[in-house]
């Protein structure tokens, strides 16, 4: 059983910049290809970024592309999501995941995924 936390979550000015950490236990976390989910208030849980195993393949949703990078370090059994520029509409609490059989040519889906953090907010102000 994998336990997963993120921290450095906070509040920031449009325009700045978060990043986000996930330290995975209690399971083989070279194992799992790592995600980034988002869900705002009053709407569903959104796919993020995904990294493989290795760190050498990512994908991104268009609404962070080019903004977001997602990063993983399989020797501190961490994911990272570095967030730039960030806008109001990235307001949401941010949670990792671990999925065992990921794909990088689609949005994960909540479904798809074995285990969950608890998630960190992310508050973006005008």
């Amino acid at each position: 059983q994998m336990q997963l936390v993120e921290s450095g979550g906070g509040l920031v000015q449009a325009g700045g910049s978060l990043r986000l950490s996930c330290a995975a236990s209690g399971g083989t976390f070279s194992n799992y290809a790592m995600v980034w989910f988002r869900q705002a208030p009053g709407t569903e849980r959104e796919f993020v970024a995904i990294v493989s195993r290795s760190g050498g393949i990512t994908y991104y949703a268009d609404s962070v592309k080019e903004r977001f990078t997602i990063s993983r370090d399989n020797a501190k059994n961490t994911v990272y999501l570095q967030m730039n520029n960030l806008k109001p509409e990235d307001t949401a609490i941010y949670t990792c995941a671990a999925d065992r059989y990921p794909s990088f040519t689609s949005p994960t889906t909540p479904k798809d995924v074995d285990y969950w953090g608890q998630g960190t907010q992310v508050t973006v102000s005008s």
